[in-house]
């Protein structure tokens, strides 16, 4: 009789996506101490950016690992996170998960208006 590895509840079972969806959210809780505005953005995780449509322009050379969307007619702003660019320029669960973070704090602060340094004093230092 064979089974699952691992039952769902455990890492393990945990799809890549999903594991990229949690080191988000992680990001994202941690930013949410400093600041709480945060409940009222949504985080989005999307595969690739869109290639055209799209409020950002992106080339070969440029690909975008995040973006920002602004709040309007009753719809929240949204971070938006590109796994799939992320997890290429990313070689471990570590790396990927400074790497998130670094862009969760830059989209935050494009959206707010300050400086990824103000939204997270210990930005850069990874």
């Amino acid at each position: 009789m064979r089974g699952p590895i691992a039952p769902p509840q455990v890492p393990l079972a945990a799809s890549r996506a999903e594991a990229f969806a949690d080191l988000v959210q992680d990001s994202v809780e941690r930013l949410e101490r400093r600041w709480p505005q945060l409940a009222e953005i949504d985080f989005l995780v999307l595969e690739v950016p869109p290639l055209n449509g799209a409020a950002q322009v992106w080339n070969d050379e440029a690909v975008p690992l995040g973006g920002t969307i602004s709040a309007r007619e009753g719809r929240p702003a949204r971070v938006v996170i590109y796994r799939r660019p992320v997890e290429i320029r990313t070689k471990g669960r570590d790396e990927r998960a400074a790497l998130v973070h670094e862009v969760v704090v830059e989209q935050v602060a494009e959206l707010l208006g300050l400086t990824p340094e103000t939204v997270d004093p210990r930005y850069g230092e990874d």
